[in-house]
C-alpha cells in the first residue's frame, strides 16, 4: 500500500516538472486578445461642489414654521348643507313631483379679519341651506353668506363672536415671482388643518381655453378638502385662494390652481362696499399672438396681446387705442398673453385708470385708459345691448331704449330679414319701458321663463314691431 501511494506521490510531481519545463522553456508566447468592453456613459453631469452646497444651504435656510404659525389658525372648515334635486323615480314621475335630498360638502375658508369674516370658493357653499365653519382650536360657528362671485368663484361668510379671531393679511400677488416658495393650508379629506408646501410653477393660468381665467399654479399638494384654503408667501401672506387641481383621479398629481389674492381682495371689498362685483372694462376684443396668428396678421411680434376690434364709446376709445395695437405692458406689469391682461383687470374697478405700452408697428406707445362700467349685456334671442346715447335716440326720434351692438342667435336669419341690425333700439320688454341695461337685466330676471319674451323694437326703416320669442 505504502509503495502504491509512493508511486502515484513520484507520477504526479514527475508531471508538475514536466509541464513547468515545458511552459517556460518550449512554449510559444502568444500574443493576449483582448475583448473590448462598452462602458456606458452616466446620463448625468457631476456638480460642481461649491455650487451644490450653496444650493442646499439656500433650501435649508428657508424657514417655514413662521408662515405656519401666521395662517394655520385663521384657516377653517367650512361645512355646507345643500338641498339638491335627486333622481326621480316612477312615482315622483306619475305625480309629478322633484324630489330633493340634504348633501354634505366641505372646504376651507380663510379669516380675513378679527370680527369674522371670511373667504372662501363660490362652488364651497353653492346652493348653501346650512353653512358652519369649525376653527382650528375645534369651536364651530354658525356662517352667513355676506355676497359670492361664481366668474371669480370667490365668497364672502361672515360669523359672528365676541372675541378677536385670527386672521391673515393679504399680500400683493402681482409681485409674486415664479419658483418662489408657497404654502397651501386647508382642510383635505376632512382633517384639521394641514400644511403642504411647493413653489409657484406658473402664473396667469387659463383652465378654460378661453381666456378667462388667470390663476397662479402651484406644486404645493391641494386635495378635495382645500378648495377655499390659504396660498401663502414664506412671510405669511395671502397670495392666493386655493381653487382647483388638474387631475384624472380627482386627487392631487403634481399641479393645483389658485385665484390671486389680488382678485380675491377686490372681489370682497366690492361685495362688502357695493353688494356686487364692480368690473372696470378696458373695451377691446383681444387675440393671444403666437408663430402661426402672427404669420397670419403678417407681424413679427409673438408675445403681447393684440387689439382685434375697440368697442365703440369704450375706454380704450377714448384713449387713442387701435385696431392692430400690441398690449406688452400694463401699470409696468408685462402683458404676454390674454389671460395676463383679464388677471390685472379683474383686480381693476370703473373709473381707475391704467397706463398702457402697446406696439404700434414699430413705435412704442403710452395712454392711460380709464376703465369704464360695463353697460353691455346679452339679451336672450336677439345678441349683445348696451346702453344708448342721445344722439341714438334722435335719430330714431324715441325717448327711450337701449341699442342692439350685435345680432347673434338662433333668431339671427329671421331678424335680419324683418330688418333687425345692429344699431337699431329696443324699446321695451314684456310691456315695460326700458332705458338702460339695468332696466333689461331686471326685466329678464323677474320674468316667468314659461311664457315668449315680448320685445318691443324700432328696425332701421323708424318702424315700431313687438316680437314674442319663446
Amino acid at each position: 500500500m505504502k509503495k502504491l501511494i509512493t508511486l502515484v506521490f513520484v507520477s504526479v510531481l514527475g508531471g508538475a516538472i514536466t509541464l513547468g519545463t515545458y511552459k517556460t522553456f518550449l512554449e510559444k508566447e502568444k500574443p493576449q486578445i483582448a475583448q473590448q468592453a462598452t462602458i456606458e456613459q452616466p446620463s448625468f453631469l457631476p456638480t460642481n461642489l461649491n455650487t451644490t452646497k450653496t444650493a442646499l444651504a439656500a433650501a435649508e435656510n428657508i424657514d417655514f414654521t413662521t408662515a405656519a404659525e401666521k395662517t394655520v389658525h385663521a384657516v377653517v372648515h367650512v361645512k355646507n348643507v345643500a338641498i339638491t334635486t335627486a333622481q326621480p323615480t316612477l312615482q315622483d314621475l306619475f305625480y309629478g313631483r322633484v324630489p330633493q335630498r340634504r348633501q354634505l360638502g366641505t372646504g376651507s375658508g380663510v379669516i380675513i379679519s378679527p370680527d369674522g369674516y371670511i373667504i372662501t370658493n363660490n362652488h364651497v357653499i353653492e346652493d348653501s341651506e346650512q353653512l358652519s365653519v369649525t376653527l382650528n382650536d375645534n369651536q364651530t360657528l354658525e356662517a352667513t353668506i355676506v355676497g359670492s362671485d361664481p366668474n371669480t368663484d370667490i365668497a364672502l361668510l361672515k360669523v359672528e363672536t365676541e372675541e378677536d379671531l385670527p386672521y391673515v393679511t393679504f399680500g400683493d400677488s402681482d409681485t409674486a415671482k415664479i419658483g418662489e416658495w408657497v404654502l397651501a393650508i386647508g382642510n383635505p379629506f376632512n382633517l384639521t388643518s394641514t400644511v403642504t408646501a411647493g413653489i409657484i410653477s406658473a402664473k396667469s393660468r387659463d383652465l378654460s381655453g378661453k381666456s378667462t381665467q388667470s390663476f397662479i399654479q402651484t406644486d404645493a399638494a391641494v386635495n378635495p378638502g382645500n378648495s377655499g384654503g390659504a396660498l401663502v408667501n414664506t412671510n405669511g401672506d395671502l397670495i392666493g385662494i386655493n381653487t382647483a387641481i388638474s387631475s384624472q383621479t380627482g386627487s392631487y398629481i403634481g399641479y393645483s390652481f389658485a385665484v390671486p389674492s389680488n382678485i380675491a381682495k377686490k372681489v370682497v371689498q366690492d361685495i362688502m362696499e357695493f353688494g356686487n362685483v364692480q368690473r372696470g372694462l378696458i373695451g377691446i376684443v383681444p387675440r393671444n399672438l403666437g408663430t402661426f396668428t402672427s404669420e397670419k396678421l403678417g407681424i413679427n411680434e409673438t408675445e403681447g396681446v393684440y387689439i382685434e376690434e375697440v368697442e365703440e364709446d369704450s375706454g380704450a376709445e377714448n384713449a387713442g387705442l387701435k385696431v392692430g395695437d400690441i398690449i406688452k405692458e400694463i401699470d409696468g406689469l408685462k402683458i404676454s398673453k390674454e389671460s395676463d391682461l383679464r388677471g390685472y383687470l379683474n383686480s381693476k374697478r370703473p373709473n381707475d385708470i391704467i397706463h398702457v405700452k402697446a406696439l404700434r408697428g414699430n413705435n412704442l406707445i403710452e395712454k392711460k385708459v380709464k376703465l369704464l362700467k360695463n353697460n353691455r349685456y346679452i339679451l336672450p334671442f336677439i345678441g349683445e345691448i348696451k346702453d344708448a346715447k342721445p344722439n341714438d335716440l334722435k335719430k330714431f326720434k324715441v325717448k327711450n331704449g337701449v341699442k342692439i351692438t350685435k345680432v347673434y342667435g338662433s333668431y339671427k336669419d329671421y331678424l335680419t330679414s324683418e330688418g333687425i341690425k345692429e344699431g337699431n333700439i329696443i324699446t321695451a320688454i314684456n310691456n315695460r319701458n326700458v332705458n338702460s341695461v339695468d332696466d333689461v337685466k331686471s326685466v329678464i330676471e323677474n320674468r316667468d321663463p314659461y311664457k315668449p319674451l315680448s320685445i318691443e323694437i324700432i328696425n332701421s326703416k323708424g318702424e315700431k314691431t313687438r316680437y314674442g320669442l319663446r
